[in-house]
């Protein structure tokens, strides 16, 4: 009794300091920490004597373009360059695309090897909290085989890493060099804190087996915590950069630094880029490890193998689109927070220049859903007593496809002179009424909505309830649902006969109502399933291989979108470097057409896949295969696949 009380105070404890250990970062961006006249590094204001008048002239002022302080000025103004070998060498080619392909590969490697530490810190804990050993050790071996993925990436990375710096130093010197002067005092740190990253890494993974018992595992996990702080550190200080080009602060309008470090990183845009990305490099990580099991699990020779990837593609995709599902909101908010900064960069974005590309992207959004939806339906086939949702699947597929329609439809036509002048404007008169943020608000909500519904249909899969209120939960779940689509729909309606300022707030309630159904009705399914009469196992490794291919096709539009969204993140500075700070006068600055950017974006996704498959296919040759004993299937469990490190 004792030992088990031991254990739970070590479980709780070791909770408490992961959450506390990953929440440091965003607690440490809180903007109070921000505030304070004073520069860093400024003298006390008692340290000036009275006889130091002239030195005191001397000490040049600026002030902050964002928090409008004062501070000392300790930097140089932002170089003013021009079309010149000196400040833009090329090759005979567009040095923005070299850049643009360096920079990209490197992001959706950093993405990937940020992700699927985080995958394995969860796993590895439910392995060692699990009462039941056999699903412990299955725990950890699916943790074992995440980290095993990531390792060749993580390589890949630092490579990538090395050709973008070089990238950066070789055809955009001056730029370089100005960003460098600025984030001068936090560039060590940097460098410092990917040492250390790599160092726990490989000791996190070659120590596997050495701390897979007692203490020595409570350290080993002690250990992913660490390696996710580094790693979520690593991110913020990079989001910094992208932050201060987009919304620069911390200098003056000259672009001279005012030596406080903090207000260059806190910029405006920081905080939602933070959570942004880190909600968008989970679901990519996700996605990119269930395409692995779905290829491990098309290339299996024996059910053992079938059925362990089947599983490992479940986890990684719930994990996924668990994060995928917040992503929109957390979209809808790094958009606000631009229209709050600049609100002609907002036009530019969502009305103006860049509005198509959002079309492009709502098309990518409502492919991962209908993707996920479509993988859920196939998966009810490895469930003996699923077949009673098989009828149901078509009204949902309805639903999905309506709102689809609705969240891709744009509000304007791409016309020539003569169809614009046949249609009497550039709004047709019925798709236009469907393209405004309204309707599209109730469709993405109406998409989430279903996407739920589907979740909890698998979860009671092979399930049924024995709780005495088991009728009135079903029938108040059922109600909660339908009103809740009422409400939404409802509200999309609502918004076309009020005007557009009131309009924008109806996004709350559309969002609560979703998020309610996604919380409390999840929620309420766990109470009921609680102990429910099982109709038979779940047969891992039975089901079709159209469900793997729906699983590559989620971790494909997860990199395309993620190549769109950080197109637009650049775009949307226009001819600037930083902007409204530094111009720039290259050949290249001028937007490119959507054609090109849709063809650069594929380039970039095809080659991420091809290299990809080539980690995959070394990850395939460190496998040892294990004796497997053959097991007496226990009544009213899932089978529990088993592969060796």
């Amino acid at each position: 009794m004792g030992s088990v009380t031991r254990k739970k105070i070590m479980s709780i404890m070791a909770l408490s300091a992961m959450v506390g250990l990953l929440l440091l970062p965003i607690l440490l961006s809180v903007p109070v920490f921000a505030g304070g006249e004073a520069p860093a590094g400024g003298p006390p204001p008692d340290s000036t004597q009275a006889g130091s008048g002239e030195a005191e002239k001397k000490v040049e002022k600026g002030r902050d373009v964002y928090y409008k302080t004062e501070g000392i000025v300790v930097g140089a103004p932002a170089p003013k360059t021009t079309d010149s070998p000196k400040d833009y060498p090329r090759y005979n080619f567009e040095s923005r695309v070299l850049l643009w392909f360096a920079n990209q590969q490197h992001l959706y490697y950093g993405s990937f090897v940020l992700a699927v530490p985080i995958f394995c810190m969860i796993i590895e804990f439910m392995g060692v909290v699990s009462k039941d050993r056999a699903m412990g050790k299955k725990y950890d071996q699916l943790a074992y085989d995440f980290i095993k993925i990531s390792l060749t990436a993580y390589s890949l990375t630092a490579i990538l890493g090395g050709i973008l710096i070089f990238t950066f130093l070789t055809l955009y010197p001056s730029f370089f060099g100005y960003l460098s002067s600025i984030f001068r005092p936090v560039m060590h740190i940097y460098a410092l804190m990917f040492v250390a990253e790599s160092g726990t890494l490989y000791i996190y993974y070659y120590g596997w087996d050495k701390m897979k018992e007692g203490f020595l595992k409570w350290i080993h996990l002690s250990m992913s915590v660490i390696l996710n702080v580094i790693g979520t550190v690593l991110m913020f200080l990079a989001n910094s950069w992208i932050g201060f080009m987009m919304s620069p602060a911390g200098v003056d309008e000259q672009g001279r630094y005012l030596g406080n470090i903090w207000h260059v990183i806190h910029t405006a845009l920081w905080n939602p880029l933070n959570v942004h990305r880190i909600l968008g490099n989970m679901a990519f990580g996700g996605g990119v490890v269930a395409a692995y099991a779905a290829y491990r699990f098309l290339s299996a020779k024996t059910d053992e193998e079938r059925a362990h990837y089947d599983w490992m593609g479940y986890i990684a995709m719930a994990i996924g689109v668990a994060f995928l599902i917040p992503l929109p909101f957390a979209g809808y908010w790094l958009m606000r927070e631009v229209y709050a900064y600049r609100q002609q960069m907002g036009i530019t974005l969502m009305g103006g220049l860049l509005a198509w590309l959002f079309i492009i992207q709502a098309t990518m959004i409502g492919i991962l859903f209908l993707s996920s939806n479509y993988y859920l339906w196939q998966a009810l086939g490895r469930m003996r007593g699923a077949e009673k949702y098989q009828k149901y699947i078509k009204y949902l597929v309805f639903i999905l496809v309506c709102g689809f329609l609705i969240f891709i439809t744009p509000h304007t036509m791409v016309m020539t002179p003569a169809e614009l002048k046949a249609m009497g404007g550039q709004q047709h008169p019925v798709l236009g009424n469907y393209g405004v943020m309204s309707a599209k608000n109730g469709g993405i909500n109406v998409i989430i909505t279903t996407t739920v519904l589907s979740f909890i249909w698998y979860m009671r899969g092979n399930k049924v309830s024995t709780v005495s209120w088991a009728k009135f939960g079903n029938i108040f779940m059922g109600t909660f649902f339908f009103w809740a689509y009422v409400n939404i729909i409802w509200l999309a309606i609502y918004g076309y006969y009020i005007p557009a300022n009131v309009r924008i707030g109806l996004s709350v309630p559309q969002v609560a109502t979703t998020l309610s159904c996604l919380f409390f009705m999840t929620a309420l399914n766990a109470v009921m399933m609680k102990g429910a009469k099982q109709t038979g196992p779940i047969e891992w490794g039975k089901i079709s291989a159209r469900s793997q291919y729906a699983l590559i096709m989620l971790a494909t539009a997860f990199t395309w979108m993620m190549g769109l969204m950080g197109y637009i993140r650049s775009s949307v500075r226009l001819f600037w470097h930083v902007n409204e700070i530094m111009r720039d006068n290259s050949p290249w600055a001028y937007t490119h057409t959507i054609g090109f950017a849709a063809n650069m974006i594929s380039f970039n996704v095809l080659f991420f896949w091809i290299s990809i498959l080539f980690v995959f296919w070394l990850g395939t040759l460190g496998v040892k295969k294990v004796p497997v004993e053959a097991k007496v299937p226990v009544p009213g469990r899932a089978p529990e696949p088993v592969v060796g490190h």
